[in-house]
């Protein structure tokens, strides 16, 4: 008989207090998360990071066999620094149908309405298994979910993913890829008016810059050739410059300049090719660079590489999802998610969870109670289907 019990309600509760903004270690959370299954005598598999500050966790309910499904949910959240909160963000907060709290929407909700259903999980005799994994690091990157992917690839063979991102509990077959650069322009220093024998790192940074906004203006103007991405808004891959900091007066050409770089390519196109076209432009400047000074440079560093979830023909994870929530209609979404990391590593995938994304990293972020009652109702039919 199981003894420990907890609403979707109260294990959220939990999970929200638990601070795991990216930039804290998230190991309080999947210990709590690691206890809870142990009392309920199942046993889970961490998969950390090197500097063993952060980890992964996955777990198994049910038979050892195939044809099971990964339910998918990352820990960490957005920070809430300079945000106007009403509320403590790290406390739920009921008020007028709506949880308020930190990671409510994004994404704490999906996996606490699997932790909150494991005791029916146990109790449903499972024909086949529910897998559950919790990653760490994806808002700034998705960089744990890889090394737990390659995990679970060896030992678990699911018929489908579920990634329980925010989608209204709608079914998204398709979503865009990230990928994320930081460019240090290194230039030489003269006075303003002897500037013909200096390199300004803040003007070859500018043409750089340009260079994104004109890429991405060829990329509008082929949207009417490409009607297989009519759907996403907007229907074109999108470059993004979103900090730039550089030089240290009015009167001397900057030695250093950086910016950072957000690419949001359409699933159908390749990010390698935009980072390929980027440095062959960066080559260009660098000699004309180099030929005033040899000392100059541009370096390029890849901060984050996520891959687009791609729209699966006949998917196993897409049919299920339909099946289950009754959704038939078309949804892709802009933003990014594992689900292509989980495609990459052999697993059929769909993206649907509870919650709006509108939410997602906005101050008194919250989920509401219609919402989370979806969820839990769409798993349950999941315990359901997995037990015929």
């Amino acid at each position: 008989m199981v003894s420990v019990r907890y609403t979707a309600k109260e294990m959220l509760s939990r999970l929200v207090a638990f601070d795991s903004v990216s930039s804290n270690s998230n190991l309080p959370l999947i210990e709590f998360v690691e206890s809870y299954l142990d009392d309920l005598g199942v046993s889970s598999q961490r998969v950390p990071n090197a500097e063993g500050t952060k980890s992964n966790l996955w777990a198994t309910i049910g038979p050892d066999c195939g044809g099971g499904v990964i339910l998918s949910g990352h820990t960490d959240v957005v920070p809430v620094e300079g945000q106007p909160w009403d509320t403590d963000p790290f406390v739920l907060t009921e008020k007028d149908g709506k949880l308020y709290g930190r990671g409510t929407a994004d994404m704490k909700a999906f996996s606490a309405i699997a932790l909150s259903l494991v005791p029916e999980m146990l109790e449903a005799n499972l024909k086949r298994p529910v897998h559950l994994a919790l990653s760490y690091d994806e808002e700034v990157g998705c960089l744990g979910a890889p090394l737990m992917i390659e995990d679970m690839a060896t030992k678990v063979k699911a018929e489908a993913v579920i990634v329980g991102e925010p989608t209204m509990m709608q079914v998204v077959s398709s979503h865009k890829g990230v990928l994320g650069l930081e460019t240090h322009v290194r230039g030489y220093e003269v006075h303003s008016s002897l500037v013909h024998t200096g390199v300004p790192a803040v003007h070859i940074a500018a043409r750089l810059v340009l260079w994104h906004e004109e890429t991405m203006a060829e990329n509008r103007a082929r949207t009417g050739q490409l009607p297989e991405v009519a759907l996403f808004n907007p229907p074109y891959t999108t470059l993004h410059c979103g900090v730039i900091k550089g030089g240290t007066a009015d009167n001397i050409t900057a030695k250093d300049c950086m910016f950072t770089t957000d690419i949001r390519t359409l699933p159908t196109e390749n990010a390698d090719d935009y980072l390929e076209a980027y440095r062959a432009y960066v080559a260009e400047l660098e000699a004309e660079m180099q030929k005033i000074q040899p000392s100059t440079g541009i370096d390029v560093k890849v901060t984050c590489a996520v891959p687009g979830c791609r729209r699966e023909e006949d998917g196993a994870a897409e049919r299920l999802v339909r099946q289950l929530t009754g959704d038939n209609a078309e949804h892709v979404v802009a933003y990014g998610t594992e689900a292509g990391q989980f495609q990459d590593g052999g697993y059929s995938t769909i993206v649907c969870g509870p919650g709006d994304i509108a939410q997602a990293h906005a101050a008194n972020e919250f989920l509401s109670l219609q919402q989370l009652d979806a969820g839990v109702q769409f798993q349950r039919r999941l315990i359901e289907h997995l037990s015929r």
